[in-house]
C-alpha cells in the first residue's frame, strides 16, 4: 500500500516501516495512527516475512503527539476522546500482537507516545546520546494508554518516578530500565539490526510466533491454566513439522530447513 505518513520497503524477507513526518519529528496524528495500524495488520498475515524493522525518518524516532492534533483534542467531548484513545490503543496492539518479530531501530529521540512504540517492539536498538521522556505529566495528563505496554519492560518503581517527574533521560538509562535492549555506536546501528535479523532467520518461524503468543498467555492466564497450556503447547510443537525438522537437524548436526 501507499502511505502518506509512512514509508514501507521490503528487501528479501524483511520489511522496514519508517515513520515519515520528519518536519514534525515523526509526531503522531490520526492519519499516522490509522496507517500504522493498517500496515501492521497486513504485515502480521504475510507469511513471506521473517522480521519487521520500525524506524523514523530524520533526526527523531517519534516526538509523541502532533501539536495540531492536540489542539483539536482540546475541544473533544468525553466520547470523542474515548474514540480517539481507542484508536491509539489499537495501533499499539497491532504492533505488540504482530505475528512477526518487530525490531525498533531507534534513530533519534522519543517522547510520550513515541516511547509506547518502543515498548510494543520485541527488540529495541539505539545509539548513545539519544533523549527520552514521558512528557505527558507536563501537559497535565498521564501516559495511560501506553502504560500497559511500558509495564512489560519497566518496573513499577521506574514507571512511578519517570511518569510523575517527566524528566529527560538518555540511552544508557533507557537500557538500564529495560526500554532499550542494545546501545551501539552510530556507525554500527544498521549492523546491529542486521545481526538481529540473522538471528531470527536461524530460528523456526512458527516457533517465533508461538513464543510471542506464549508471552501473551503468561500475561493473561491464571497460573494453573497457564501451566496446563504449556504442557499442551510443547507437546503440540514437538510433533509439528517444524519441531521435527528442528530437532532432527540438531541431532544430525546440520542447519534446519525452515519453510517461510
Amino acid at each position: 500500500m501507499n502511505y502518506e505518513t509512512l514509508i514501507s520497503t521490503e528487501k528479501d524477507d524483511v520489511i522496514t516501516v519508517t515513520l515519515n513526518r520528519p518536519d514534525v519529528h515523526n509526531a503522531m496524528n490520526e492519519l499516522l495512527i490509522n496507517e500504522l495500524t493498517q500496515c501492521f495488520q497486513q504485515i502480521s498475515t504475510d507469511e513471506s516475512l521473517t522480521a519487521v524493522i520500525l524506524t523514523g525518518n530524520g533526526k527523531s524516532f517519534c516526538a509523541g503527539a502532533d501539536l495540531t492534533w492536540m489542539k483539536r483534542m482540546v475541544k473533544f467531548s468525553m466520547q470523542e476522546n474515548k474514540k480517539d484513545s481507542r484508536l491509539l490503543l489499537d495501533m499499539y496492539e497491532s504492533i505488540y500482537s504482530c505475528h512477526k518479530p518487530v525490531i525498533a531501530r531507534v534513530n533519534g529521540s522519543a517522547f510520550g507516545g513515541g516511547l509506547g512504540l518502543l515498548a510494543v517492539c520485541d527488540i529495541t536498538i539505539t545509539v548513545p546520546e539519544i533523549r527520552f521522556g514521558f512528557s505527558e505529566v507536563k501537559l497535565g495528563i498521564v501516559p495511560a494508554v501506553i502504560s500497559t505496554f511500558v509495564a512489560h519492560r519497566m518496573t513499577p518503581a521506574d514507571m512511578r518516578r519517570l511518569f510523575i517527574t517527566g524528566e529527560r533521560f538518555d540511552s544508557m538509562m533507557a537500557q538500564k530500565i529495560g526500554l532499550i535492549d542494545l546501545v551501539v555506536p552510530p556507525e554500527t546501528l544498521d549492523d546491529a539490526v542486521n545481526s538481529c535479523v540473522e538471528q531470527l532467520r536461524s530460528s523456526g518461524p512458527c516457533a517465533i510466533e508461538e513464543i510471542k503468543h506464549l508471552i501473551e498467555c503468561l500475561e493473561t492466564m491464571d497460573l494453573k491454566q497457564y501451566k496446563e497450556f504449556t504442557v499442551e503447547k510443547i507437546s503440540e510443537l514437538r510433533v509439528s513439522h517444524e519441531g521435527q525438522e528442528g530437532i532432527t537437524a540438531f541431532l544430525q548436526k546440520r542447519k534446519a530447513n525452515w519453510k517461510r
